[in-house]
């Protein structure tokens, strides 16, 4: 309700001509943005650096592991005897599927259709409802009670964490198998693209 209310002055200041697009008002803080609906001004500079940064931050992938010195050791475990070329991870939940890969970096954008594959680099609580959809799970960061593990435990979901650079070497709508058993995906030939995503609302 509160978001929707802010919303709703955020639409009002662009038909002002305060700010160039609604969701220009989730990259001020509370206070910016009562002052910018009181005096009918905003720095349109301070908006565009913050949204540069978001964006800069939000291409970087965390590591898998981080040492308490900071380093970040590469993944050496095997793929339990998996076809060659597959894709190393840590075993998370176990059972073996196919199905069509989704790379979903935004939940936002997580426009799923029933028995697709989610391929992320982490999930936390607020992606819960995610797995309602989909028969598989792929992340690039997380163990064996992380959240993504948990919850595809719950949900009987096969599960493989902690596949380096897993948003990158698969391709969204892949056709790929996953063997949350002993710890690794196959890319397999064929799949079909995705639909096309809806714009995303402001709300």
């Amino acid at each position: 309700m509160i978001k929707q209310a802010l919303l709703t002055e955020a639409h009002d200041l662009v038909e002002k001509g305060v700010l160039a697009r609604p969701d220009d008002a989730y990259f001020l803080t509370f206070e910016e943005f009562r002052a910018a609906v009181r005096t009918s001004q905003v720095d349109r500079d301070l908006i565009a650096r913050r949204r540069a940064e978001v964006d800069a931050w939000s291409r970087l992938t965390p590591p898998r592991v981080i040492t308490s010195d900071g380093e970040v050791p590469p993944a050496t475990y095997g793929t339990g005897g998996g076809p060659a070329g597959a894709l190393a991870g840590i075993p998370a939940s176990a059972g073996t599927v196919e199905g069509r890969a989704r790379v979903i970096l935004d939940l936002t954008d997580a426009d799923l259709q029933e028995g697709d594959i989610l391929v992320t680099t982490f999930t936390d609580p607020s992606w819960t409802p995610v797995f309602l959809s989909v028969k598989g799970v792929v992340t690039e960061v997380g163990g064996a009670m992380t959240h993504g593990s948990v919850v595809a435990r719950e949900y009987g979901l096969p599960a493989v964490v902690g596949v380096e650079g897993a948003t990158r070497r698969i391709q969204d709508g892949q056709l790929i198998r996953v063997n949350g058993t002993d710890g690794y995906v196959e890319l397999l030939p064929g799949g079909r693209p995705p639909r096309v995503r809806r714009p995303r609302p402001d709300a």
